[in-house]
């Protein structure tokens, strides 16, 4: 786990590649649940307007959506405030959190701007807004007890906290040889690990953010994921990992890197499917379900790129590239992954030229179990 955590992060500040210049995927998901995020802050404000208010952003990462986010959620506090005439905002602490190889000197690079901003929209209703970047894995504590009210995860939590250790083994005794991740032909067990993998962080995540939350608190918390309980159908496994797994086998025949790395290379995700997320919030049973939604996005994010400039192929490499690029080159090593890359690419193309894949996403908005809310 502690290796994941050093290798596991987004593309930093490297020209074309970064996840900065290429997440309109995580971008769009944010601005499509948008509405959710505003009836779950709303629903605290309502409850009791706390002097002194915790918010988090867990898988934060870098980039332009993580600020995005942020001034989103303070104007909807803001504006809340200012509409009810109360004489002044409630004080705001905001934790960013990630991974510790996550760029944090770049968000706090933009912090100036952020803020010259925010007092230019909100103009007097702009209050003490605290910012702190809190460095961990969110399967496990973070914060003091009760001391948040509202908590938002976009786009991470597919995000496992390790390989599921039944397949972290040597290319010998590898049970899922030629992919990444669960494909059709996977054995059970293979699924099953994976499975298990999932219900052990999720349930922690939850556990983690219970200890944490005041009552009556909101979550929202969005996935990629899929429809059906059936993991190896179409939509659940034949995805950009099972077409990059064909791309590392590809590069591997050219004996350009070996065969018994792609075997033993297996990536910390899992993509859930409605049932297996209400089964673990039940489980737990500190939250109550609020919402659950099903959303589909094109795998480039419709992008507004000309497509006789840039391929859609190109377009979602890159977007995965800014993604994984970093787990691949701590298995593979960096001299390869540009033209790894260019493999996919043209594996993708292919691909797309027959279909239009989306993603698969679920939100879910959750609610502390609770009368009401603490300060």
């Amino acid at each position: 786990m502690e290796l994941l955590a050093q290798s596991f992060h987004m593309n930093k500040a490297v020209e074309g590649t970064s996840y900065a210049k290429n997440s309109s995927i995580q971008s769009k998901i944010i601005s499509i649940t948008k509405c959710i995020t505003e009836e779950a802050i709303l629903e605290v404000l309502c409850k009791n307007l706390p002097e002194s208010m915790g918010i988090a952003d867990l898988g934060c990462s870098s980039g332009p959506n993580v600020l995005s986010v942020i001034s989103k959620i303070t104007n909807i506090i803001y504006a809340k405030c200012s509409q009810s005439g109360l004489p002044k905002p409630p004080e705001l602490r905001i934790f960013l959190n990630d991974l510790y190889n996550n760029d944090f000197n770049g968000i706090f690079g933009s912090l100036p701007d952020f803020y010259n901003q925010m007092k230019e929209v909100n103009g007097n209703s702009f209050g003490p807004c605290f910012i702190f970047g809190v460095p961990a894995s969110f399967y496990g504590r973070l914060f003091p007890s009760n001391s948040l009210h509202f908590v938002h995860s976009s786009s991470s939590l597919h995000w496992l906290s390790q390989v599921p250790p039944e397949l972290d083994v040597k290319a010998s005794t590898a049970i899922n040889k030629g992919h990444i991740y669960i494909c059709e032909s996977s054995p059970q067990n293979v699924l099953d690990s994976y499975y298990r993998q999932f219900q052990k962080d999720f349930s922690l995540f939850l556990k983690s953010r219970a200890e944490e939350i005041v009552p009556g608190g909101r979550m929202v918390l969005t996935f990629m994921g899929r429809r059906f309980m059936d993991p190896t159908i179409e939509e659940g496994c034949y995805n950009q990992l099972e077409l990059l797994a064909q791309a590392l086998m590809s590069v591997a025949a050219e004996g350009l890197i070996p065969e018994e790395k792609v075997d033993t290379f297996n990536t910390p995700y899992y993509a859930p499917c409605p049932e297996e997320i209400k089964l673990e919030v039940e489980k737990e049973g500190s939250f109550v379900m609020n919402r659950l939604e099903v959303f589909e996005i094109d795998w480039d994010g419709g992008s507004a790129e000309a497509s006789n400039t840039v391929s859609m192929g190109r377009r979602v490499a890159k977007l995965v590239r800014a993604v994984i690029e970093p787990m691949l080159e701590s298995q593979f090593g960096s001299d390869i992954m540009d033209y790894l890359f260019q493999r996919y690419e043209k594996i993708l193309d292919n691909h797309l030229s027959k279909t239009r894949s989306k993603y698969i996403n679920l939100v879910i908005s959750v609610a502390k179990n609770s009368e009401g809310l603490g300060n």
